[in-house]
């Protein structure tokens, strides 16, 4: 065993002796969680968007900005079209799961996600904040219906006319989710902000960059706080240097080692 590994284990025990203690435990996931599911993320490691710009010269994140869709859905559903088309028939895996089966014992234990795809809903996560939405969920801008991707989409070999029109209206239908340039759901940011008067004694960040501010301030304040924290990511980020614990690892790996020692002790 090298050092490196050596000390990987090491950190493994730790983290789940940590979750063993704990009582509130708080995960923080991003896409890195899903990458294991085939899932890309974004950018970086697997990434979708790894270029500059998209084919109309653009970044991604203009693409599917507010702005974008206000004057170009056309634009904006071809890249969620490209985001539906990779997370359908995708299935969750054993990080998903893993964090289930914690939340089995931890019962007060909550997921704040910023993933769209609904992974954690299908792995039986419960106390679950999806801060961006959900991808499948849709909704008519003009009479307000609400739908299931599968009320629209049939196929997602076969792309559709986009933007798909409502079936009811023919208005303008988009999934419930958070485009950049847009304000967060009120129900989300509650939920956020109720985790402040929550007593969270440990937080595990997996698969995220953790470049957004409701994202980062968890770890800074627990870190204030004195509060444990772990970071699962094969790639640094903005708390690998704060986190008490770092698992350079993909989530799907470390979750399941990290489960092995705490079901055994």
């Amino acid at each position: 065993m090298t050092n490196n590994e050596s000390q990987t284990e090491k950190t493994i025990i730790s983290v789940a002796a940590a979750i063993n203690q704990a009582d509130h435990i708080l995960f923080i996931t991003g896409a890195g969680i899903s990458a294991d599911s085939g899932l890309p993320t974004y950018r970086g490691v697997g990434g979708l968007y790894e270029d500059e710009f998209t084919a109309e010269g653009i970044s991604i994140e203009t693409a599917l900005s507010a702005f974008m869709f206000n004057r170009r859905p056309d634009i904006t559903w071809k890249y969620l079209w490209q985001l539906g088309a990779a997370c359908h028939g995708a299935h969750f895996n054993r990080a998903h799961e893993v964090i289930a089966l914690i939340q089995q014992r931890k019962p007060n234990s909550v997921v704040l996600t910023q993933n769209i795809d609904g992974l954690h809903r299908a792995a039986g996560t419960i106390n679950l904040i999806e801060v961006h939405g959900h991808a499948f969920d849709l909704y008519c801008t003009r009479c307000r219906a609400n739908f299931s991707a599968a009320d629209v989409i049939t196929n997602y070999e076969v792309k559709p006319q986009l933007p798909p029109p409502c079936p009811q209206c023919g208005g303008l239908i988009r999934p419930d989710v958070v485009l950049f340039g847009e304000q967060l759901p009120d129900a989300a940011v509650s939920a956020m902000m109720a985790l402040a008067f929550q007593p969270i004694d440990l937080v595990i960040a997996i698969g995220t960059s953790s470049s957004f501010p409701y994202i980062l301030k968890p770890l800074v304040d627990a870190r204030y706080r004195g509060v444990p924290t772990v970071e699962i990511n094969p790639a640094n980020t903005h708390v690998s240097e704060i986190v008490t614990y770092r698992l350079k690892l993909r989530a799907a790996e470390a979750m399941e080692k990290i489960w092995r020692y705490f079901v055994e002790h």
